[in-house]
């Protein structure tokens, strides 16, 4: 399958109609529970002897097709998919750091991402840095010490598009032995694929773009494989025995995989925000169409990018495809196909002619998803981002006129019809 393009590994890409009675479509397999053989079966079963199912929560034959899908598409070793995009992170992180220590994050994530960061990983006995140095070698050389277990960033930003050179911060945190964590949300691997460019785990909300239609709420953890930054003196974790396994340690058990193994047995298994068959099928069928969707996904924003800064009612606009864009010869370099489906722009007008102009919107969805088949529209510092406070909202570049869209596959032209008469309702114009 590594030797096929892109969009034949979406349709073909970990499923096989013969292992399922020559079904074309992959079945839904709606069951919590799978009988065992006999007592060798069960036994091998639980001690990782044998792969199969055992129980929907760490398994099921639908969700595996989908993660063995994606994992294909971004070029991945391993996969866990998991319930949310929310869980991706949080087992993530927990797993690298269940042992305390520091995550340095970027400041540019989703505003619910800063309020796990705020609210419960420090609960958790996790210190989470929120600092812009993540996005420069020089000063994030600076802030490795032995403490940090992970760096986190957002490949494509949310709600600023903003685009990290993750190959500079890769190999700056590898000289120090510290995993990169890419939330690749935004950008998908249609757009780009962070294992290419030395991230070590990848995390989506598979909510968003990547199944492209709102209908599921839908997390995955893919790693590149390489387990030798895992060292025993800085994630003792992955070496020490667990009950489970009978004394061994996931290290023992799979040597070349024992980061997801470790994330799917401890926390997939024991907190248990498991993906459910049926989200898996439609996360498959939305994965199907996905170079199309985010082709023109991508070259909407960049209409709706290039009207709105030409408009006397916008103050800024911030899209990949601007030649204004803050990381413009970044994003030449590093995204060819597109830059994504979100942007965002300052209006130029009080509070009340915000709310004017938003109540006054008829094509776009008013609400907080993102990567939608439908265009959607929302002030972040309001809803999405609320959380942050001000000196979080400064540091994350997020003024208060900051409203986001998410372009959907409407024709462009509607779409900039109905932002300039939204615009003439609040006076704008």
């Amino acid at each position: 399958m590594a030797e096929l393009r892109f969009d034949t590994r979406k349709i073909r890409a970990g499923y096989e109609p013969a292992d399922n009675n020559q079904a074309v479509s992959p079945p839904i397999y709606q069951t919590a529970s799978y009988d065992f053989r006999d007592t060798e079966h069960a036994q091998n079963l639980f001690t990782y002897k044998e792969a199969g199912y055992l129980y929907t929560r760490v398994g099921n034959p639908t969700v595996t097709y989908f993660a063995e899908r994606v994992k294909a598409l971004d070029g991945a070793a391993n996969v866990v998919a998991v319930g949310s995009g929310m869980a991706a992170i949080t087992y993530t992180l927990m797993n690298l750091a269940s042992k305390g220590g520091t995550i340095l994050a970027s400041p540019y994530v989703y505003g619910g991402t800063i309020d796990a960061f705020d609210r419960l990983f420090p609960e958790l006995g996790i210190t989470v840095k929120i600092t812009d140095a993540v996005l420069d070698p020089e000063r994030l050389e600076k802030e490795l010490t032995d403490d940090v277990k992970a760096v986190f960033l957002e490949s494509i930003s949310n709600p600023n598009a903003y685009l990290a050179d993750i190959d500079a911060v890769s190999e700056t945190a590898h000289r120090h032995g510290v995993p990169v964590v890419v939330d690749n949300t935004l950008a998908t691997p249609y757009l780009y694929r962070p294992f290419e460019h030395g991230a070590d785990i990848v995390v989506y909300s598979a909510t968003k773009a990547l199944t492209g239609h709102g209908n599921i709420i839908a997390g995955l953890i893919l790693d590149n494989g390489d387990m030798s930054l895992y060292t025993k003196e800085r994630y003792p974790q992955f070496y020490e025995p667990i009950v489970m396994l009978k004394g061994k340690s996931p290290a023992d058990i799979f040597p070349d995989n024992f980061f997801i193994f470790r994330a799917t047995l401890v926390y997939l298994n024991l907190l248990g925000a498991a993906l459910s068959p049926q989200d898996a099928y439609l996360g498959i069928i939305g994965l199907e169409t996905l170079s199309e969707r985010v082709a023109k996904q991508s070259a909407n924003a960049a209409k709706l990018a290039a009207y709105l800064e030409s408009s006397p009612a916008v103050e800024w606009v911030r899209h990949p495809s601007l030649e204004s864009y803050k990381y413009r010869e970044l994003a030449k370099k590093h995204l060819p196909l597109g830059g994504g489906g979100v942007l965002s722009f300052g209006i130029k007008g009080t509070a009340e002619q915000e709310a004017v102009f938003l109540n006054n919107i008829r094509l776009f969805h008013y609400h907080v998803n993102l990567g939608d088949a439908r265009s959607l529209i929302v002030d972040s510092p309001n809803t999405t981002h609320s959380e942050l406070n001000a000196d979080e909202m400064k540091l994350a570049d997020i003024p208060s006129n900051l409203i986001r869209i998410s372009a959907g596959l409407e024709d462009a032209d509607d779409l900039i019809a109905d932002l300039e008469q939204a615009f003439l309702a609040a006076g704008l114009l």
